[in-house]
């Protein structure tokens, strides 16, 4: 079936759907840095770099040959976020609206929508339920739900809320036990990132720093899963802290934070808190606090996060470690993506049988 992303960013909900079996035809956005390596990463998706907001159904079915089974995204969540504004002027909350405007347009089987859970709250649930109300009539929904990707065997806790949708006439709502049985228990920070800690750095290559991993003991299954068959992945270069700093993290037990710098320190027995994205450069560049690792007094590398959300070693992000954070940061973990697409497939093929949107 052929999927259109919207809000593409670094591409966690596109691996989602590939994951699950999906073809992802096209791909939107409008911000060149957060898209750096998509076309690398999917060499075989068109990548359109647009403002959605003026983006029409009918360009978006022409670019995909008149076949669009699924759509999904995730709208910009700074505008509803528990640690932002939430601002009602905030211009970025009104392309919720277009999302569902273009779902009404192109009328896919279904579409998986994701945003942060400040959607939910008293001050932006009414734009949650103006947004729905464009595909009610036609889509049987499941949502808004909140879904932890710790619930889904990545190494970090992250709530986000989503909302699928199937179209009435195509197939049955998605339940929740649809995806809940798709459980799995959360992954350790150790399980996730221990074995980077034997890699050794490499020449560099187009912009990236390469490191290549070495092989004393025997990685974890999730470990395992990540690595590249090659064992050469890219973005490991250490930060460097001014002594006092380094004394400081040094000091901090696991699980606790910093007093100063407000870092989390990760515990190897748990899971990472939610990875931040911080800001773009129309709004100040601000870098979003990065955790600590667990046994070195320095904050995690951009592949130490990728791990912990669920990447896999083969992905590139951006040659600067800020922008690398701010795509992790506003990914959909590929680990929840997959799981809920993978629900779709299994209720779509039980549906008897149901036609595809071009027909």
């Amino acid at each position: 079936m052929k999927v259109v992303d919207l809000f593409c960013g670094c591409g966690g909900f596109s691996l989602g759907a590939h994951g699950a079996g999906f073809d992802v035809v096209s791909a939107y956005d409008i911000d060149p840095n957060l898209t750096y390596s998509f076309s690398r990463n999917f060499p075989k998706t068109n990548l359109y770099l647009e403002d959605i907001a003026s983006l029409t159904g009918e360009r978006i079915l022409a670019a995909a040959n008149g076949v669009v089974d699924g759509v999904f995204g995730g709208p910009p969540c700074q505008g509803f976020s528990d640690i932002g504004h939430r601002a009602a002027d905030d211009p970025r909350r009104q392309l919720l609206r277009h999302f569902f405007r273009l779902v009404a347009e192109v009328e896919p089987t279904f579409f998986v929508m994701e945003n942060v859970r400040g959607l939910s709250y008293s001050g932006s649930r009414h734009l949650l339920d103006a947004a729905l109300a464009l595909v009610a009539d036609r889509y049987a929904l499941l949502g808004p739900h909140v879904w932890d990707a710790a619930e889904f065997g990545a190494a970090t806790r992250r709530q986000r809320l989503f909302v699928v949708g199937i179209h009435k006439d195509r197939g049955d709502a998605l339940t929740l036990e649809d995806v809940d049985m798709r459980k799995v228990p959360a992954t350790t920070v150790k399980s996730a990132i221990a074995d980077l800690q034997r890699a050794i750095r490499l020449e560099n290559r187009d912009g990236y720093d390469r490191w290549r991993l070495t092989r004393p003991g025997r990685p974890s299954a999730y470990a395992t899963r990540m690595r590249d068959g090659s064992g050469v992945f890219t973005g490991h270069l250490k930060s460097v802290h001014a002594a006092a700093v380094v004394e400081r993290f040094a000091a901090l037990g696991p699980g606790l934070t910093d007093p100063i710098g407000r870092h989390p320190k990760l515990d190897w027995q748990g899971q990472c808190p939610t990875l931040r994205a911080g800001t773009g450069a129309d709004r100040g560049s601000f870098q979003s606090v990065r955790p600590i690792h667990p046994s070195e007094a320095r904050v995690i590398t951009v592949r130490e996060a990728a791990r912990l959300q669920g990447f896999p070693d083969s992905h590139r992000f951006h040659p600067t470690v800020w922008h690398s954070f701010r795509m992790i940061g506003n990914s959909v973990s590929p680990f929840v993506a997959t799981k809920i697409f993978e629900a779709v497939a299994t209720r779509l093929s039980m549906a008897a049988p149901y036609a595809i949107a071009a027909e």
